[in-house]
């Protein structure tokens, strides 16, 4: 994969793979690229070289399949502001071709069901951050693509998050992710993409 802008190259032939069941970790010093990877693997951002597969199949962000088989948490997520905690989770679950089953558990998990009923502009940077995780963990995936997800979470939900993406390699889920915690990364890594630098 490459990806430049303008004269500044960010990418250059990227290349790798991860298998179901494997935790792929990004790795580089600030500014290298690695959210760009991870937007370029979503879809949110394009790759002026290469391709990203899944099952064989071009990833396209506008294409329903990859919506029901990709779940993604990076810095940028959008909530809708005029739905509660547990409206947005209902609502992603259902529309990923999910059900409502999984909420209650990932709200308790991440610390969130005593804010289930605010709205998500009422809560905190940490709160938001548990949101966007709790976002993926409600619906169906295949792929997991995470942008620090440690950000913002305390010792305590660190090591829930540990936990969390172990379950998600036992469950079949290929994880992409980018991380500067080193602990986190000896717990959970097969795999450690390193780019820049």
């Amino acid at each position: 994969m490459t990806r430049s802008f303008g004269e500044l190259v960010v990418l250059d032939g990227i290349s790798f793979s991860v298998a179901p069941g494997q935790v792929a970790v990004v790795l580089g010093p600030n500014g290298s690229g690695k959210t760009t990877l991870l937007r370029c693997v979503v879809g949110a951002d394009r790759a002026d070289g290469g391709e990203v597969l899944l099952e064989g199949r071009r990833l396209d962000e506008a294409d329903p399949w990859t919506r029901s088989v990709l779940a993604a948490a990076l810095d940028d997520i959008d909530f809708f502001p005029d739905l509660s905690v547990v409206e947005h989770l209902e609502l992603l679950a259902v529309a990923h071709g999910g059900t409502g089953e999984p909420v209650e558990e990932v709200l308790a998990e991440l610390g969130l069901a005593p804010a289930r009923d605010q709205l998500p502009p009422t809560l905190s940077s940490g709160q938001r951050r548990r949101l966007a995780l709790a976002s993926c963990f409600v619906r169906p995936r295949r792929l997991l693509v995470l942008d620090e997800p440690e950000q913002r979470l305390d010792v305590r939900g660190r090591a829930w998050l540990a936990d969390r993406l172990r379950r998600e390699k036992a469950a079949g889920t290929a994880v992409l992710m980018a991380s500067h915690d080193p602990e986190l990364i000896d717990a959970v890594a097969d795999v450690r993409i390193g780019i820049g630098g």
